[in-house]
């Protein structure tokens, strides 16, 4: 039977069908952080339960911590201290695979894994975040999971799981300059809804997709789930084989002669059968910006804001006003030229290097605005220090950036950093939603390079024309 790369994975990994829909399903590798992993290796201790294999265990900070620098286990959160003591003692004395606040590989889950190996094609991997689907982007079938599973797993290495349907997206055409991935994202995303794909695992196809490297790949599953996905994949090829040789948790020698050789033919057959499937064209796509309270509510840079009429539900009518009121925009209005607050760049969707060496290149020799609040998170801190090697700290700050520590907390409002009250920001984050990045600020999603010449301008502009010809 032909089949597609999500059932050649998922089969190998079924220990058993068990007759009413779900499957019992081998876990091989689990990641932790310390908002929800503390929790779930708590309550095993607790209950005197062993994990099975600690080895295959990985665990990082970066949720909750600050990312100012200097940074301790001290936090604006008032938990969030007891929850970094928690993982950090859960872990001691084990061989749990631990990336604590002073060591090199610590950073965001979704960045360190890709970077450290130890998502890989072809195996089954879970964490207690939503945003897990990014490392379908190395051919791994990767999904967000709750503590409750997470415990289950750390116990047995299995999981229960309905198959989900399959979907597969392909895009095709060669993207213009200044667009990138977090664009076509956007786009579809904004053509199909938040829930275009609820209930399906995606297969992106097509030859945008080969064109793309690893980090960008990494952006697009990172919003699969955005997309109502359980999550994204994309078949291994060589570009993924050159990205992983050499790193820590990947195989070595002829092991990984002989990983590659299996990751060679971890792909879709020719015939394999999709549930549904979308075909997009991206020659001429445009940079895109959110305008509303959702990732679906996004638009052209060079378009405007619906109007209510175009909107054939009440439901979706009322999503809109609300929407327009807290972002104080009106139905019609240009999003181009929108006055700004603050410009972010970082969470796990856009805080790789190659994210910012982009918006480097467009803030390079340049000032942002007056009265713009601009913060740049790299994504871990292995990126951090490759950015301050060459150099592009300087490019940041030199700006006007304030240059941060790696971390979760500028995303994520839990975290007890934000910023100020109805602030207009654009951000490189996965989720505008109200409140996300504090108290009723107004967050408008985009790539690196429409922040950072965003930030220049101190309004939502497109950096066509800063430098990215060059």
């Amino acid at each position: 039977m032909n089949q597609t790369l999500f059932e050649k994975i998922w089969n190998q990994h079924s220990i058993k069908n068990l007759g009413d829909g779900n499957e019992l399903i081998y876990i091989d590798r689990i990641f932790l952080h310390e908002r929800t992993g503390s929790i779930a290796l708590k309550s095993l201790e607790e209950r005197n339960i062993d994990i099975r294999n600690p080895s295959q265990v990985f665990a990082t900070i970066d949720h909750i911590v600050d990312t100012f620098p200097g940074r301790g286990d001290t936090t604006l959160m008032p938990t969030g201290t007891d929850f970094i003591k928690s993982l950090r003692a859960s872990v001691e004395g084990s061989t749990i695979n631990f990336f604590d606040l002073n060591n090199p590989n610590q950073g965001i889950v979704h960045v360190v894994s890709p970077e450290q190996g130890i998502a890989l094609p072809g195996i089954t991997y879970i964490c207690p975040d939503s945003h897990t689907c990014s490392l379908g982007a190395l051919g791994t079938l990767a999904w967000g999971v709750g503590s409750t599973e997470c415990e289950h797993a750390l116990a047995t290495n299995t999981l229960i799981k309905k198959k989900p349907r399959l979907m597969k997206i392909n895009i095709e055409g060669e993207l213009p300059i200044g667009v990138t991935a977090k664009d076509i994202v956007l786009y579809l995303i904004s053509q199909f809804g938040s829930n275009g794909a609820a209930g399906y695992a995606v297969e992106f196809t097509g030859s945008t997709i080969n064109a793309l490297e690893i980090e960008a790949r990494l952006t697009l599953c990172n919003m699969a789930v955005e997309f109502g996905a359980i999550t994204g994949i994309i078949a291994p090829d060589q570009k993924t084989i050159d990205y992983l040789e050499g790193k820590q948790f990947s195989p070595k020698g002829d092991d990984f002669i002989t990983a590659s050789e299996q990751w060679r033919n971890l792909k879709s057959d020719p015939d394999a059968k999709f549930d549904k499937t979308i075909n997009l064209n991206c020659s001429d796509l445009s940079p895109y910006v959110t305008w509303g309270t959702s990732p679906q509510q996004a638009i052209s840079i060079n378009g405007s804001i619906p109007s209510l009429d175009q909107l054939k539900e009440s439901s979706e009518r009322e999503s809109m006003i609300r929407a327009l009121n807290y972002m104080g925009l009106s139905e019609g209005e240009k999003i181009k030229d929108k006055k700004i607050d603050a410009a972010f760049i970082g969470s796990c969707t856009n805080s790789r290097i190659s994210d910012l060496r982009a918006a480097a290149k467009v803030l390079k020799d340049k000032k942002i605005a007056q009265g713009v609040k601009a913060i740049c998170v790299p994504g871990s801190s292995q990126v951090k220090a490759q950015a301050e090697a060459e150099g592009l700290d300087k490019i940041f700050t030199s700006a006007g950036f304030e240059w941060r520590e790696s971390g979760c907390s500028m995303c994520f409002f839990a975290g007890g950093e934000s910023f100020g009250e109805k602030q207009r920001i654009i951000s490189t984050t996965n989720r505008n939603f109200e409140n996300r990045q504090g108290k009723s600020t107004r967050t408008h999603l985009a790539s690196p390079e429409t922040v950072a010449a965003s930030a220049i301008n101190g309004r939502i502009s497109e950096a066509k024309n800063l430098g990215l010809e060059s």
